[in-house]
């Protein structure tokens, strides 16, 4: 027995004996020699803090005092003990009569035993039944900021504020997405800019745009079939960092070869090479933003509850707003400075910058034992027969099969894609005829997303939190495609309409797309299991965006095959019932979203029995 323990239990047994005919209280609360002997603690195991010379940080200058010394001695005990009293007030005056030479020792055994159950994340003993008499010391109940999903004490702490470990790891995922946003924030004015240049790109010629759109929803395919092996081969996070990699080289590599066809005016045949690259440039651009911002949502949604996501989601993506809005204001003075490639490249730099926060959020994860893990169970291969293993697309059909809410979600998508591609034709078309400059084009652009995302944002900050504590889901999602539908109904009125009308529509369904739908598709996953999260959403984020897009953009090449150019007021008029039929799949939807009530009651049910704590705890308790 160490000296530490022989203390603890001399120290009981005097109490026990000194106060044993003056309170009767003492008899039937106290732990008894018995119970140290056996297990080293009285409450959890405080006697081997300074044996095993674990790291405690004391909450009050005594407690340090015991730490680092190493020994309970019976005056730092004492000492201990007497601050407890005077913390205590007027309950523990009632029981000053037990602060006597072992009483003392048993309060301040006490008082150390809470320090180092609430430092160590309560993850010292099951249901601390050895406590001691509980009128002697009032245990003050944890804050809700400190208390992981299963009721268990875990604090971290950013800029000395506290913070749960799943909320840590939450927003640095979220510093990783703004940082995308900000690299992608950059690139969208000037792939526009280069897209629609007559050097550079393909002005006067008003097929192109949806002919280009068209290849962003096959682009999207191949990038989400590469996700599904690499997910399956190195998990979520390998499967983000290789991804950013991956496109923050294509979009930096893309910029240098524009920059060297720019340079020596290469040509292939009598057509400019660089125009070869502005092209597919754009393409990706359109498909590569959904790819990523799948999968630190994905990670998100697994790390926090359905009450959690409605009151934290709506920030959240306020802070990819403002990292846009910064980016937008940026474009002009940025592309004066170091020219259209250099933004590019500062799309590059973003990206990798934003793995960063991506590998911060799961350390913090692997630290704490909430890693995201597919625990779907799946059949078992007859022996002797190697089954293939199901391509993404395989895996999203039996899913939608699965869960019906996605294959709804999917649906919705559809249509609001659909909605935002006709919106965006109109607007490129009125844009490339109001402002003919490229440089002052990308400017205006550049502008006017960032316009977007500063309303987006109050939204996010100061309208959706509250508003989501009062209204369900479902009624946001009835009522989002409603206001789009007013919007493009007033446009449609207009036989001409402006560059200022044709962008408020545009603003309308971009602002309802960034702030209120993201944040209730980002909801909709939160209490799905682990291949609806990094499976399903993926098919819906990455390919289900790009093919609402890709097939109206077929379909107004097609359309404009047979019966000519469209004037802006019949694009005006298509884009209304357009807004129509979203409003329908929305309905539609709405109808599967689960209340929150009922959302958080499935997530519990899954994540029962789940004890986040340490993995270096979970390891010490296993040996």
């Amino acid at each position: 027995m160490s000296t530490h323990k022989i203390f603890a239990v001399q120290s009981v047994r005097r109490a026990r004996a000194s106060e044993s005919n003056r309170n009767p209280l003492v008899n039937t609360s106290l732990p008894t020699a018995r119970s140290v002997e056996r297990t080293g603690t009285i409450g959890i195991d405080f006697v081997n803090v300074g044996a095993s010379g674990r790291k405690v940080i004391s909450p009050n200058a005594a407690c340090e005092k015991v730490v680092k010394s190493g020994a309970l001695s019976q005056s730092a005990m004492m000492e201990i003990g007497s601050q407890v009293l005077a913390a205590q007030g007027v309950p523990a005056l009632q029981h000053a009569g037990l602060l006597m030479r072992g009483g003392a020792s048993v309060v301040a055994a006490s008082a150390l035993s809470d320090a180092v159950w609430k430092l160590s994340g309560g993850a010292g003993t099951k249901g601390r039944k050895n406590t001691p008499n509980k009128a002697l010391v009032k245990k003050s109940s944890p804050s809700k900021a400190s208390v992981s999903k299963s009721n268990m004490v875990v604090e971290e702490r950013i800029l000395g504020l506290p913070i749960t470990p799943e909320g840590k790891s939450a927003l640095y995922m979220a510093i990783a997405m703004a940082c995308h946003y900000l690299g992608y924030s950059l690139a969208r004015p000037i792939t526009v800019a280069l897209f629609t240049s007559s050097s550079t790109g393909y002005a006067g010629f008003p097929a192109a745009f949806p002919f280009a759109m068209a290849f962003v929803s096959p682009a999207a395919l191949s990038l989400l079939v590469a996700y599904g092996k690499l997910l399956d081969r190195s998990g979520p996070r390998g499967a983000l960092t290789g991804s950013t990699v991956f496109c923050a080289l294509t979009v930096s590599l893309a910029a240098l070869a524009i920059a060297f066809f720019q340079k020596h005016g290469v040509m292939i045949g009598s057509v400019p090479a660089v125009k070869f690259i502005s092209g597919p440039l754009f393409v990706f651009r359109e498909a590569y933003v959904q790819l990523l911002t799948s999968q630190y949502w994905s990670f998100m949604a697994s790390v926090l509850t359905p009450n959690q996501s409605a009151t934290w989601f709506g920030p959240i993506a306020g802070l990819t707003s403002i990292a846009s809005a910064l980016s937008g204001f940026a474009v002009s003075p940025l592309v004066n400075r170091v020219g259209l490639v250099g933004g590019l490249c500062g799309t590059g730099l973003s990206l990798l910058l934003s793995l960063i926060g991506a590998n911060a959020a799961y350390q913090m994860a692997d630290k704490y034992g909430f890693t995201p893990k597919d625990t779907h169970k799946k059949k078992k291969p007859t022996r002797g027969l190697a089954e293939k293993e199901p391509n993404v697309i395989q895996k999203a059909s039996s899913l939608f099969q699965r869960v019906p809410v996605l294959k709804a979600l999917f649906m919705e998508i559809l249509a609001s894609q659909g909605l935002a591609t006709v919106l965006n034709v109109v607007f490129v078309a009125r844009l490339g005829t109001a402002i003919p400059d490229d440089t002052e084009r990308a400017g205006w652009v550049g502008v006017f997303f960032a316009a977007i995302n500063v309303v987006t944002m109050v939204l996010q900050f100061g309208i959706l939190p509250p508003l989501m504590r009062v209204i369900e889901p479902r009624d946001l999602w009835r009522a989002v495609p409603i206001v789009s539908l007013l919007a493009t109904g007033f446009q449609m009125l207009q036989k001409d309409p402006s560059l200022y009308v044709v962008s408020a529509s545009l603003l309308v369904m971009k602002v309802s797309e960034y702030s209120a739908r993201r944040m209730l598709d980002e909801m909709v996953f939160v209490p799905l299991d682990f291949e609806s999260r990094f499976v399903g959403k993926e098919v819906i984020g990455v390919f289900g965006y790009r093919f609402g897009k890709s097939l109206m953009s077929l379909g107004l090449s097609g359309l404009t095959s047979v019966m000519g150019s469209f004037g802006l007021q019949e694009l005006s008029i298509l884009s209304n019932l357009v807004a129509f039929t979203w409003l329908s799949t929305a309905w539609k939807l709405s109808n599967l979203v689960p209340t929150r009530e009922e959302a958080e009651t499935v997530y519990l049910k899954a994540h029962k029995g789940d004890r986040r704590r340490p993995a270096k705890a979970i390891k010490n308790k296993k040996r």
